[in-house]
Parts: structure tokens; sequence; C-alpha cells
């Protein structure tokens, strides 16, 4: 345990009970951090802030380069290897996560793009990374996608990555495999990855940079390649029966078949193209449909390869020393989070301040259109008479909208609608019904059968997929979870529906009951982790009015105050997706991680508790000049172990939220909120 989680975790007691936040000096953090988020707001109205993710992806971008032989671009090389640099760790690799374990998958791409920028292999950092690497096993360690694309790169042969052969793309859909039955983003990033694996492309690299160094016994030698921990028997053996009876076939597939499986596959890309948004609006997609039109031979003038690069650089950050790549981007998810944070900033609905009402009703005018209303995504594949309503995460991904980010922007159109003054004579009218009922009927038609909802898809939970060889990640899936389900409950409550009222609403909640853990949280698939899961749930249970005296209830609550570090804050880490996880572990407290956590417990009635006041300390303790907090944890989650993600915006709109929460239930004498989030 390092001397910062020494300082900060452990029990709550160190801290005086009693302690509380003045008013006046909770006024006026509220205040400065709702001017420092009024004045991000984008000039067309919506919020954007930047989304990290470890160094995989800004050392794929530079790979990525290579492979197709671009020019080199030193400025930005450069920066990029800055950046690459200083997110070395003292363990001499790359971690997943700030102050996570050494990774060896991210350590390999992070060696790898710093050699083909320039990095001499005898630099001091390279000698340390490369020790760590064949300390751990070697680059023939690595996951699946690392391998391929050393594959790629002519480092591992193509017998080192699990048969993937295209014809995958002819099977129907009563087949045990199909791409309906993957999750969103496996089945935009293997699309293409099947045809690059079909064609097997040898990268540009007109630099001649390999790394024949990082693996202990030599590539071609290597007959044992390795599994997942996650991939358990019989399935186990049963693909990998399958795969070696593929690998021992393939080559003898006839080519008619293959030629018109990668038909297939180019056609499902180029109808999901999304113009400059890119493949999936994500990098590993975005980039393998490149790879693909490459391998194919397409001109970098050709429309569709021109489009999809143009998505690439669009999610770079350039700063004037350092630069990375996003692995996407979340304007549509950070600006209906900002707006419940500004209109819970704005005291009561008789005390709106005009400049808060004007930025809420921007931002939500520039969602309002964002509804995805005419294209029926994949999802409608298993639903298709439902019709469609939902918002993407990105600023376009019409194939793809979600059940969380909808769920969200449907509940600050309600919360504005019932909140805002009319608007003044001559403005448009801001009603939001429609958009509403349209979410909601989107939301309800892709419940899952088990009571739950997904993010993306009903029912994409068949577990045993994850087994396949391929699947070494452990993510091919996007079944239901508590977080997502939560929101969707919120958003009914909010809504005015029950249990009693609504029957799909009923399902949902006994699911929520069921997924509870021994020790009161809840599983929080895309947050960081069960903080995040017990505060969705506990604001879900409020907005439906579920007893706040009964077990469920008092469990989480007692759960929450048990976690509280002793500065008054609340941390947890990516550790806490282990496989083997036997509970709550203590981690540095964050200011989004406390917020979450104050929502949470003020939800279930708890504003008087005295680890609420402390919590509140913390908050006020830490908050910066400018108005918001400094967060380098990483808070939010893409895969469980797998890849995990930093939210630059969520340290700026959660404080703010629970600090406003607080004071506005004080204020009005209240419990809990009314509001489903």
């Amino acid at each position: 345990m390092n001397v910062a989680l020494k300082d900060q975790a452990g029990p709550a007691a160190a801290e005086d009970a009693s302690s509380g936040v003045a008013p006046e000096q909770l006024e006026d953090a509220i205040s400065r951090a709702r001017r420092a988020l009024l004045d991000v707001q984008r000039p067309d109205g919506h919020f954007v802030f930047e989304l990290e993710a470890d160094t995989s992806i800004p050392a794929e971008y530079i790979l990525f380069r290579h492979f197709l032989g671009d020019p080199a671009d030193a400025e930005l090389e450069a920066k990029i290897g800055a950046y690459l640099r200083r997110h070395q760790t003292a363990e001499d690799g790359w971690p997943l996560f700030a102050e996570g374990a050494f990774n060896i998958s991210s350590s390999v791409k992070a060696y790898f793009a710093l050699k083909m920028i320039g990095d001499s292999p005898d630099a001091p950092h390279m000698r340390r990374a490369r020790a760590a690497i064949l300390k751990h096993g070697g680059a023939a360690s690595t996951n699946v996608f690392t391998r391929s694309m050393l594959a790629l790169y002519g480092e591992v042969p193509w017998r080192g990555v699990p048969v993937m052969p295209v014809e995958i793309m002819h099977l129907p859909r009563w087949f045990p495999f199909h791409l309906s039955k993957i999750s969103y983003w496996g089945r935009t990033v293997l699309a293409p990855l099947l045809v690059v694996r079909a064609l097997q492309p040898k990268a540009a690299n007109p630099r001649g940079v390999g790394v024949k160094e990082l693996f202990v016994v030599p590539a071609d030698r290597v007959r044992r390649w390795p599994g997942a921990p996650h991939q358990k028997q019989p399935w186990t053996a049963i693909f990998g029966a399958i795969d070696h009876v593929l690998r021992w076939s393939e080559p003898y597939f006839p080519e008619r078949s293959r030629k018109s499986a990668i038909d297939k596959a180019v056609v499902f890309v180029t109808e999901r193209l999304n113009g400059e948004d890119g493949l999936g609006a994500i990098y590993p997609a975005m980039a393998y449909s490149v790879m693909m039109f490459h391998a194919l031979g397409l001109d970098k003038s050709d429309p569709r390869m021109a489009r999809a690069r143009a998505a690439i650089d669009g999610l770079l950050v350039i700063r004037p020393n350092e630069a990375y790549c996003q692995p996407c981007v979340s304007p549509v998810w950070d600006t209906a989070l900002a707006s419940h944070a500004l209109m819970e900033s704005a005291r009561e609905a008789d005390a709106l301040d005009d400049q808060t009402v004007a930025s809420v009703r921007s931002a939500l005018a520039w969602l309002k259109p964002l509804q995805v209303l005419d294209v029926a995504g994949d999802w409608a594949t298993l639903k298709p008479h439902v019709r469609p309503g939902g918002w993407a995460f990105q600023y376009v991904n019409a194939y793809y909208p979600d059940l969380d980010d909808t769920a969200v922007v449907a509940l600050a159109m309600d919360r504005a609608a019932k909140n805002f003054p009319p608007p003044p004579a001559g403005q448009p009218d801001a009603s939001y019904a429609a958009a509403m009922s349209r979410a909601r009927e989107w939301i309800l038609g892709l419940q899952s059968a088990n009571g739950g909802f997904g993010a993306f898809d009903a029912d994409n939970d068949r577990d045993y997929l994850n087994s396949i060889p391929f699947a070494d990640h452990g993510a091919l899936l996007d079944p239901p979870t508590a977080d997502v389900t939560a929101r969707c409950i919120s958003m009914l409550g909010q809504f005015g529906e029950t249990a009693k009222s609504n029957p799909a609403l009923g399902r949902a909640v006994e699911y929520l009951v069921r997924e509870q853990e021994t020790d009161g949280s809840w599983f929080g698939r895309w947050g960081m982790n069960y903080i995040y899961g017990t505060w969705s749930v506990l604001s879900a249970l409020n907005a439906i009015e579920y007893d706040r005296s009964s077990e469920v209830v008092r469990k989480s609550v007692a759960w929450l105050k048990r976690i509280q570090n002793a500065d008054g804050g609340w941390g947890e880490g990516g550790e806490s997706y282990a496989l083997e996880y036997k509970g709550y572990e203590a981690a540095p407290s964050t200011s989004s991680q406390t917020a979450w956590a104050l929502l949470g417990l003020m939800a279930a009635g708890e504003v008087d508790a005295p680890e609420v006041a402390r919590g509140l300390r913390y908050l006020t303790r830490t908050q910066a000049g400018d108005g918001f907090w400094t967060e380098e944890r990483f808070t939010a989650t893409g895969f469980p172990r797998v890849f995990y993600l930093r939210y630059h915006g969520y340290s700026k709109f959660f404080p703010l939220w629970a600090m406003a929460r607080y004071r506005n239930l004080k204020s009005g004498n209240r419990p809990t909120t009314q509001f489903g989030m």
C-alpha cells in the first residue's frame, strides 16, 4: 500500500463525526463550481470533456500510422512519445489505469510505439521496460488483439492468433455464434478484423522497426499461446477443438465463399461508417475499418478511406508538449450530466437564475435533434417491432444508441419541463414531451427477459461466447447490468410510474433486488465500481419510492458508510473488477466517487448522517482554485479487467451536483430528492 493510500483510506472514525460545512462555505463552493462549469459550455450549448484511456490507444495510433506507411509527423510523434514516457510507472511498464499494476499488453504496445518513434532500445527507460516485459513472460503473453497487431508487423506468426475465419459472415442467425449475438463494440471491431485476418496484409513499417527482443522464446518457436482466466471448462476444450479444426481446414475453404464473406463484411462496415464520426464511433473499430480498406487496395483518396481517417484524427488531443488519442468522445453523456448538475445547483424553481436556465435550455436544445428516430440500428435485429428513440453517447452513432444516455437525457428534459418557467415570448416552444415519450418507448422495448437492461442491446447475454479463443478480453457481450437498469428505472420513476402501474418496471426492480451483493452493494459495469453501482441503484429505488427502511436499502447504506475513507471521501480502484474479488478494498478518495457515495446516501434519506457531512467537507476542502477538482485516477470502465477510462468531466459536474443536492434538501427540509438522479 502506498503512502497516499495510507493517508486517505481507512475507517471513517478518524474524522470528527459532528463536523459539517458552514452554509456560506458550501454556497461559495457551489457558486464557484457552477461558474466554472458554465464557462466551459460550448457556444452551441453542448459540453464535451476529454475522455482518456490507458496508453494502449495512443500507442496503437502510432503503430496504425506506420502500418499504413504514412509520412512521419515528427512533431505529433514527439508529443505522443512524451505522453507515453510520462505514464511509465515505477514498475517500469505501463498499467491499465493510473496507479494500477503492470500490464503486459499495454507495455508491449507502448514499448513498440516508442521504439517506432525513435527511442533507442538502449535508453534507460526502454531497458527498464524491456526487462519488466520479459519478466512477465514477454510479448508472447499478450492478449489476442495485441498479438494480432504484432502479426501484422510480422513479429508473431499468424498461428499465434486464434482462427477467425471471415466465413463467419455466412453463419445463420440460429447458429450458436452470430454477429448479432455479440456486443456492438464486438461486432464493429470483428467485422473489419475478419477481413484483415483473411488477407493478412504486412505493415508498411517504413522504418523497419521490430520488437523481437521482447520475446523470451523466439515467436516462431512458441507453441502454446495464452488464454484467459475467465475462460472455463467445458467451453475452453470445446472451442479449443473447434479452433484446431478450423486452423487445419481453413486453407481448403473455397475461394468463392471467402470472397463473398469478405464482401458481406465490407457491406456491413460501409453501411455503418458513420461519416466523420467513424465506425461505431470508437477507435478500435475505426482503425480496423481503415486497415480493412487498405488491405483491399483502396486509395487514400477514396471517400470511405478519407472519412474513416478523418474520424480517427478527430480523436486526437494535442497540447503544447504532449498529445494522445482518445478511445471515443462523450458529448451527449457530458451534456446531459452537466445539465443535471446545473439544474441542481440553481436551488428551487422560483429561484432559478436566468443564466442557468439559458444554459440548460441551450444544452437540451442541442441534445434534442440528436435523438435517433429514423434508423433501426443493430438492436432491431432482436427487436424489429420497436421504434427507434434513443440517444448515442457520441456526436453521431445512429446504429448504436444506448439506454444509459437515453435515460439520462430524458431525465434532464423531464426535470427542465417540470421546473423551468415558460420560455419568453418569441422563443421557440421548449416542450420535450414527444422526445421523452419516444425515449420511454424505446427503452421499454429493449428490456431483457430477466427484467434488466443492457447498454445497447436486449438479451445480449450468451456467456459461453466469452470462451471463444479470440474473446480473451472477456467482454464480447453486453448483458443487463445493475447500473443501466437502475438508470432506466430512475427515468420511469421520475415520469411518475410505479411497479404496480407498470409490470415492466416491476420486473426491473426484481432484477435489481436479485443482483444485490451480499455486502449490500451493487456491481458497476460502466463506472468504477460498486460505489457507482450502489449510487445508481439507490437513486432508482428512491425514484420509485421504494421502502427506505427495507433490508435492501439499509444494507447498501451501511456498506457505503463502512467504506468511507479517513479523509471523508470515497474511492475504489480498477482492482475491484478482479475475478477473485472478495469484497471492497480501500483506495484513495476521488471527488467523483465521493459525490456518487453522497448522492446515494442522500437518495436513501441519509442527508443528516455524519458521513454525509464528512463527505461534504472532503469536497469543499479539495476544490481547486478554478472551481473544479483535480482527479488523476480512473473512475470509469470500458471493459472490466481490460480497458478503463478517465472522464475529465466527472470531477467537474458530479461534486457540484452532490453539494447542491445537500443544500437543496436541507433548505427544503426534505429527507430525499424528488428526482431520479
